[in-house]
């Protein structure tokens, strides 16, 4: 294939993923002028509109999808060959992009390849952090963290974490208003804070199990966040009852912010999980944060 148009169907890939000539631009290393002329002349060229521009966005056309769909897989294909390339050098090296949610981010991935970027410099990571479940192959990212029961089937999936421990609590001054649930379906007459999903565009649903009982409770509050921080700084302040967890509250609770309430009908949030597709295992960059990341449960 002629260099040149390898190099703009590639320019032309990273505005369709980024959908912002702007974004684009900055991942390739050029000027947003200069980016225009490539798919302006790779259009011409082609005798195709590949992509669809407005003031405020980007989309990409019929013609640009096709295109999109044959170019994906050599793309990726090249990119695990360079990959494996890096293991010819005696330093391990390389970008590893990873999808995750903040308190998976916070309480796991973070601390657990801290060491491993002091150790090695030449490898970096990138993480975006955000609750919508992103397709990481069409969006070029090398990995994604997730509650294990949100993970495609088709995916390698690796735990991060045990079951994480979840309180639901409340602060004194709300109790001083408001009596304290007895049950689960109580929750439904009192105000609380929760976390917002944009997969489903509504809160959180809370799940309890007490024995063999189990239910779900879809509450209702005057604060919604996506932000696990937020809805912490609402409870302290009296907006409602929370369910977190446990480690954004223990400290709260031992000073007398937040009181936990139906403590045996606390369940659980299943485990985190590193999950990637079959293809991206190739890289000594990857194996290494592999390692590090993998949760090994203590035996003491």
């Amino acid at each position: 294939m002629n260099r040149d148009l390898m190099a703009n169907l590639t320019a032309f890939v990273a505005v369709a993923e980024e959908k912002s000539f702007t974004r684009a631009a900055t991942r390739l290393g050029i000027t947003q002028s200069a980016l225009s002329q490539i798919i302006r002349k790779l259009e011409d060229r082609l005798d195709l509109r590949l992509l669809t521009r407005t003031t405020r966005s980007v989309s990409v056309t019929q013609a640009g999808e096709r295109i999109l769909e044959t170019l994906r897989p050599t793309l990726n294909e090249l990119d695990d060959r360079i990959s494996e390339l890096s293991d010819l050098s005696a330093r391990p090296s390389g970008t590893i992009r990873v999808a995750s949610i903040e308190h998976a981010t916070r309480k796991y991935l973070l601390p657990a390849i801290s060491n491993l970027l002091l150790e090695h410099p030449e490898i970096a990571v990138e993480v975006v952090d955000d609750y919508a479940l992103f397709d990481i192959v069409s969006d070029r990212f090398d990995a994604g963290i997730r509650l294990g029961h949100q993970i495609d089937m088709d995916m390698i999936a690796v735990p991060v974490s045990a079951e994480i421990p979840m309180k639901l609590v409340a602060s004194p001054g709300y109790l001083n208003k408001r009596s304290a649930p007895q049950s689960p379906q109580d929750l439904l007459s009192h105000s609380c804070a929760n976390l917002w999903l944009p997969e489903t565009r509504t809160g959180y649903e809370w799940r309890f199990r007490k024995g063999a009982r189990h239910t779900k409770v879809q509450v209702s509050g005057a604060f919604v966040s996506n932000k696990i921080e937020h809805i912490v700084r609402a409870a302290v302040d009296g907006l409602g009852i929370a369910y977190l967890p446990a480690d954004y509250t223990q400290s709260l609770i031992e000073d007398g912010q937040l009181v936990t309430l139906l403590e045996e009908w606390n369940e659980p949030l299943p485990a985190y999980h590193l999950y990637y597709p079959h293809r991206r295992h190739s890289s000594q960059a990857f194996r290494l944060f592999l390692d590090k990341v993998r949760y090994r449960p203590s035996h003491n």
